[in-house]
């Protein structure tokens, strides 16, 4: 299975919270994985701030850090390209959507996932209008 993953549904992989285990169990499954080049910061940016708001330890911070960037050295990382954009574009023009969230089904159109996976309802609600199948984790 060819599966596109956004930060929201990806960060259940690496912090305990409700659909983690669905994540581990779609990750097992899936034959190739991608995220778009925006994900990995905003991953970053969500361990930085459970660091600084104390819910993470530094060590445990590090340890999930360390994770995500040796689990996507296998990932398609999806690059913001102009069709990506111009395929954002109409997400948002028939959707009530966020830039980056319609950056990241943009990604997944542009590089035909199989199945988008996501655990922002707004966003699952565009990816299956524009032809995605999608997975709520």
């Amino acid at each position: 299975m060819k599966a596109f993953f956004d930060a929201s549904a990806l960060a259940k992989r690496y912090l305990e919270e409700p659909g983690s285990e669905q994540m581990e169990a779609l990750c097992r499954q899936s034959t190739a994985l991608a995220i778009s080049a925006l994900c990995l910061p905003e991953m970053i940016s969500t361990l930085c701030r459970l660091r600084r708001e104390g819910v993470l330890t530094p060590n445990r911070y590090a340890s999930a850090k360390q994770g995500i960037l040796e689990d996507l050295t296998d990932a398609t990382i999806c690059d913001i390209t102009p069709s990506v954009i111009a395929q954002a574009i109409r997400l948002l023009e028939t959707n009530v959507l966020r830039a980056m969230d319609a950056l990241h089904i943009g990604c997944a159109l542009e590089w035909e996932a199989e199945v988008f996976v996501s655990s922002d309802h707004r966003q699952l609600v565009a990816a299956q209008k524009a032809g995605l199948r999608v997975l709520n984790v």
